[in-house]
């Protein structure tokens, strides 16, 4: 029996989706334990490419569990919207479980979401829209609904109409907005109970039940380690926990069956929506790195902000994850460039500081302090040995080990399964 967490290490975007894909084929269970449908996860397999939110990346292999632990906030519509898209595409989903402690998103949260961030004005947070915060906000203030009330509709009509009524006063009396009609919500939600009840389960036991057994369970993140609510880049950030210890709490299990953990992190950075960015490269280089690499958010279709690759968010990954290993993506799309820069610290007031501040402000005073490397003109994406990628590739993938005192396992070098360099075998 092994147990794996894979994290992304930087803003998210790093390509969780593509290894996760590619270590599902090595388990025979996943995990996804935090997160909405605000999160995208992008897989290509021989059949195309897949763009999955809710839905765990394993659901591509008809033998692999997967699981959406009690740590989600599902959207019903979302969730079987996208069932319907890997039905149609041919994708089994008899495999699939749901918990039945995951909450539930309304059209209330959505609309609160929506509201909150039009009040914010310029100091908007960026969010997606989706409800995910003020679902959140729900289940840490004891009021929201989870996927259990929604299985029984008496429990579930009583407990919608006391959860209408508050949402109501809020939307009506502080942003003067029309209520949110109780029958229709209602009506609209118990038509989805039928398609989903055979999917809801107590996953938690079923899980433990399948690590008892031996069995292979690899837990899959949204996000990244910034956008954590805790240790994030607060308060432009999600609101859950993408870092492994948000795994026990978020799948119902505890923090003794876990071997490793590995992070993902991009060859460069990105990130999403607003927030502060050190690396961030505003010029033609930026926009280059945008194009090269189709750096657009998979939810959303936003553009993603591009930089440098900053070992100090990179190790302060390491640090709060408890990273055993480093999945390394798109080291393809650096290829063809004259000189590659690596943040190793910050410069802030004339002193260098290599840990990552948790104030904004301190983050606002630090200007990124690069090394520069020599880069490569050769094509490396069909490339499927370490030894054979270029002497400036690999010593820029050395420097990254470097600088973050961890090893780089795999290494990504394009979007397919096959275009997957493994160093040395982490399961």
């Amino acid at each position: 029996m092994a147990c794996m967490v894979i994290i992304g290490a930087q803003w998210g975007d790093e390509g969780k989706g593509k290894i996760t894909d590619y270590m599902a084929a090595r388990s025979d269970v996943v995990v996804r334990y935090q997160g909405g449908n605000n999160a995208g996860h992008t897989v290509e397999t021989d059949a195309g490419q897949f763009k999955l939110h809710l839905v765990p990346s394993g659901i591509m292999y008809s033998d692999k569990i997967c699981i959406i632990g009690n740590g989600l906030v599902i959207d019903p519509a979302a969730l079987l919207e996208e069932m319907d898209y890997l039905a149609a595409r041919g994708i089994s989903l008899d495999n699939l479980l749901i918990s039945d402690r995951a909450h539930i998103v309304f059209p209330y949260h959505k609309l609160l979401d929506s509201l909150s961030e039009k009040s914010r004005g310029a100091d908007d947070i960026g969010t997606t829209l989706k409800g995910i915060g003020p679902c959140y906000t729900d289940k840490i203030a004891r009021r929201g609904l989870r996927v259990c009330d929604m299985m029984d509709e008496r429990v579930f009509a009583d407990k919608l109409k006391i959860a209408i009524e508050e949402a109501n006063l809020l939307i009506e009396r502080v942003y003067n907005e029309q209520p949110v009609d109780y029958d229709k919500v209602l009506n609209e939600y118990l038509s989805y109970v039928e398609r989903l009840k055979p999917h809801v389960a107590d996953t938690s036991a079923i899980l433990y039940d399948l690590i008892k057994s031996d069995k292979n369970v690899l837990f899959e993140g949204a996000q990244g380690t910034l956008l954590d609510i805790d240790m994030g880049t607060y308060p432009y950030v999600t609101s859950s926990h993408p870092i492994s210890g948000g795994v026990c709490v978020g799948a119902g299990i505890g923090p003794t069956v876990i071997d490793s953990v590995l992070g993902v992190v991009k060859a460069y950075t990105t990130r999403v929506g607003k927030g502060p960015f050190p690396t961030e490269l505003n010029d033609s280089m930026g926009d280059a790195l945008r194009e090269k690499g189709n750096e657009y958010g998979t939810t959303t279709g936003r553009p993603r902000r591009c930089g440098w690759f900053d070992a100090v968010i990179a190790r302060y990954a390491v640090r709060v994850n408890g990273l055993t290993s480093l999945a390394l993506t798109k080291l393809d799309t650096l290829g063809g460039f004259d000189k590659i820069k690596i943040c190793v610290g910050y410069d802030k007031g004339g002193s260098m500081i290599k840990e990552f501040p948790a104030s904004l402000e301190e983050l606002a005073e630090c200007m990124p302090l690069y090394q520069e490397v020599d880069g490569w003109k050769e094509d490396i994406s069909d490339i499927k040995r370490y030894d054979d990628l270029p002497v400036n590739a690999r010593r820029y993938v050395e420097l990254i080990e470097c600088l973050c005192d961890v090893k780089i396992s795999m290494i990504a070098v394009g979007p397919k399964r096959q275009q997957t360099i493994v160093r040395q075998n982490i399961y």
